[in-house]
């Protein structure tokens, strides 16, 4: 069944079934063609979890494939259905960037699944287009994704109105330029292919809506937070001094247009985050993020990065590696955070538990944190290089403990208003 749900709307997607061919040409751009040695047993492997089948155990293996690239001769994807995980079966998605950015995958990956157990009727393929037999738990993912509610980090209807207008731009970019590099920090460092892979247990949605209902920030303020108080605590106990420094994130923001979104590709601006790790008291690091978001909605910033990565993709490699050196210089991590479904979905009959996902690492970041939220319950992953990270699982308890700081710090402003 799970098989046939892929055959019948995965595959209806034409570049699943194409691999990246180089260009000839010494300037040429590489371009899609079909795999003429196409086979889904390739793309689509059933695995045994190792014992003791426990979250540690998927976080080996999630390690692993991180760690191991995709096969640039075939089409840059791969779905193993791990069995044996926690009385259950977990499924892992690996999808390389050039076939769609975040936006355009997570529509894609919600077209898979169903509001209902039963509801999984096949249809026939329609190479390029969203699978008509999942329309209904797709409306409601792109909903859930949307919906001003669930605060996403830009406002994209004002972000579009500064594209457009070019409003600021060569202040942005001459910024941008004039930034200094990111402190030298344990997260920074020479990266290896080696990769480890972590992720929080369950952190209710409404414990962090409370959060910020009562100092009167959004969902997104709160848990950027989070993720700061966590990386300034594990680099505390890794030995770094970081009082009174920022350590950057770049976050990636969707700027394709509404008529756009079912289109796979890559259509995403960048911005960059400051996030305030050496700042030790949590209500005034809550503070601080608040203010620099406020700046950052009103900032045309994305939209510049994404000329800039326009023109790098048309550039020699030479060019494009000083570019990509140049980001990955100004910034420490990749950061990302998805509002997702409201209410379970299912996935061929059996309902999903949970999901999460992890952001890809580029320019020398050795670092990405990913946020995800779904059927009220918030988690967040985290994929470093094993070198500057070998412990991510610290990382991932500093979060929890952030959270239990914040909150027992809303407890006393609520107790004290009366």
């Amino acid at each position: 069944r799970f098989k046939a749900m892929i055959e019948d709307r995965l595959m209806a997607h034409e570049r699943f079934r194409c691999r990246v061919a180089e260009s000839a040409l010494p300037l040429g751009r590489p371009s899609w063609e079909e795999d003429d040695q196409f086979t889904l047993r390739y793309h689509l492997r059933k695995v045994a979890l190792a014992a003791p089948h426990d979250q540690e155990a998927l976080q080996e293996l999630v390690s692993d494939l991180m760690s191991t690239p995709l096969d640039r001769s075939r089409p840059l994807w791969q779905i193993h259905v791990v069995e044996n995980y926690a009385h259950g079966t977990a499924v892992i998605i690996r999808i390389h960037h050039c076939i769609a950015d975040g936006i355009a995958l997570v529509r894609l990956l919600f077209s898979l699944t169903d509001e209902e157990p039963e509801e999984t009727p096949v249809q026939r393929r329609g190479a390029g287009k969203t699978p008509k037999g999942s329309s209904r738990s797709l409306l409601g993912a792109a909903e859930s994704l949307i919906d001003r509610g669930r605060e996403v980090i830009i406002n994209p209807d004002r972000l579009a109105e500064l594209i457009q207008g070019g409003f600021g731009a060569a202040g942005v970019l001459t910024r941008l330029i004039q930034r200094p590099a990111d402190p030298k920090t344990s997260f920074k460092g020479r990266v290896t292919i080696t990769k480890k892979a972590a992720w929080t247990g369950p952190i209710p949605l409404e414990d962090v809506k409370a959060i910020g209902k009562t100092f009167g920030y959004t969902i997104n303020d709160v848990l950027m937070t989070v993720a700061a108080g966590a990386m300034r605590s594990y680099l505390l106990g890794r030995g770094d001094q970081i009082e009174g420094e920022d350590v950057h994130a770049v976050v990636p923001v969707n700027i394709r247009p509404a008529e756009e979104m079912d289109k796979l590709g890559n259509r995403f601006g960048l911005v960059f985050v400051a996030l305030p790790v050496g700042v030790a008291e949590p209500l005034e690091r809550l503070r601080t993020v608040h203010r620099r978001m406020e700046r950052l909605k009103k900032s045309p910033e994305a939209g510049v990065v994404f000329s800039v990565l326009q023109l790098l993709g048309l550039a020699k490699p030479e060019l494009l590696a000083l570019g990509v050196d140049f980001f990955g210089s100004k910034a420490t991590l990749v950061l990302t955070n998805v509002p997702g479904p409201r209410k379970h979905l299912f996935m061929a009959g059996s309902r999903i538990r949970n999901m999460m996902f992890w952001v890809p690492q580029s320019a020398h970041m050795g670092l990405g944190i990913s946020i995800f939220s779904y059927a009220g319950e918030v988690r967040i992953g985290v994929a470093a290089d094993a070198a500057l990270v070998p412990n991510p699982d610290s990382l991932v308890e500093h979060v929890h403990g952030e959270v239990q700081v914040l909150a027992e710090e809303a407890r006393r402003a609520a107790a004290a208003d009366g």
